[in-house]
C-alpha cells in the first residue's frame, strides 16, 4: 500500500460529469479563484471512503509531500485529509507524537502554494496548523493572516477552529479585525464563519461585544456569516450599523 496506490484509486473513481460540476463550483474557469487547477471528478465523500485503508498505513511523509504537487485537485485533497487525520491522532494523549505533529506542520507550510482552494484549506488547517500551535505562541497566525496569499490568510483564520472547539476564542477575535478591509470574499466568509462558531461554542456575549465594536466596518458577507445564528431582529440591528 503506497501513496501511488491511493492516487490510482482516486483516478479510478473519476467521473467527467462530476468534474464538470465541481469545476464550476470551485471556480476553475478563467478569472475564477481556482483557475488553472485540474478536477477529475471525485467528491469529498468518495475520497474519504477511499482513504480509510490508508489512514493508518504510515505512508512516508516525503511521498505525501511530493503528492501535494500533483496537478489534480482531488489528489491534493486526499493527501491533505490524510495529513489532517494523522496530525489529529498524533495530538491525542493516547497516541501523542510531537515529532509527527511538527513534521506534518512544517510540510504543510512548505506546500501552501498547492493548498489553493477553500476546500483544501478547510479540511486541513485546523488540525495541522491549529493543533501544532496548541501549546505555542500564535505569532504564526498573525504572519499568515498578513500574507499576500489568499489561501495563507484563510489558513490563519480556519486554524482558529481548533482553539474554538476547545473553548478558546481569543485568536479569532485578534485576527478578524486585521481582515476587515480584505478584498477577498473568501476571507470574509472564513472570518465570519469562525466568529459565528466562537459565539456558538464559546461565548455569545463575547461575539456581541465584538460586533458592537466592529459591525459598522465589517464587510457584508462577514457580518452575515457571523450573525446568521441570531434572531432576525438582532441580525437587522447589526446590519443597520453598516
Amino acid at each position: 500500500m503506497s501513496t501511488k496506490d491511493l492516487l490510482a484509486d482516486i483516478d479510478a473513481a473519476a467521473d467527467p460529469a462530476v468534474a464538470e460540476v465541481l469545476s464550476r463550483y470551485f471556480q476553475l474557469q478563467p478569472g475564477g479563484y481556482g483557475h488553472g487547477d485540474q478536477m477529475v471528478g471525485v467528491k469529498l465523500s468518495t475520497i474519504r471512503g477511499l482513504l480509510k485503508p490508508y489512514l493508518r498505513a504510515g505512508l512516508p511523509l516525503p511521498e505525501l509531500e511530493q503528492a501535494l504537487t500533483s496537478p489534480v485537485h482531488e489528489h491534493r485533497l486526499a493527501i491533505l485529509c490524510l495529513l489532517a487525520d494523522r496530525a489529529a491522532r498524533a495530538l491525542t494523549p493516547r497516541t501523542a507524537d510531537s515529532a509527527e505533529v511538527t513534521a506534518i506542520h512544517d510540510l504543510y507550510l512548505r506546500s501552501t502554494a498547492y493548498i489553493n482552494n477553500w476546500d483544501l484549506v478547510d479540511c486541513s488547517a485546523a488540525d495541522i496548523v491549529g493543533g501544532y500551535l496548541s501549546d505555542k505562541p500564535r505569532d504564526e497566525l498573525h504572519t499568515l493572516v498578513r500574507s499576500p496569499s489568499l489561501w495563507e490568510r484563510r489558513i490563519a483564520l480556519v486554524a482558529t477552529q481548533w482553539f474554538i472547539r476547545r473553548g478558546d476564542s481569543a485568536d479569532i477575535y485578534a485576527l478578524a479585525p486585521q481582515v476587515l478591509d480584505d478584498p477577498q470574499d473568501l476571507i470574509h466568509k472564513a472570518s465570519g464563519w469562525m466568529l459565528r462558531e466562537a459565539g456558538k461554542r464559546v461565548s455569545e456575549d463575547e461575539l456581541l461585544a465584538f460586533l458592537d465594536e466592529h459591525a459598522a466596518a465589517m464587510p457584508r458577507t462577514m457580518l452575515s456569516y457571523a450573525t446568521e445564528h441570531f434572531a432576525p431582529d438582532v441580525r437587522r440591528y447589526y446590519r443597520a450599523l453598516r
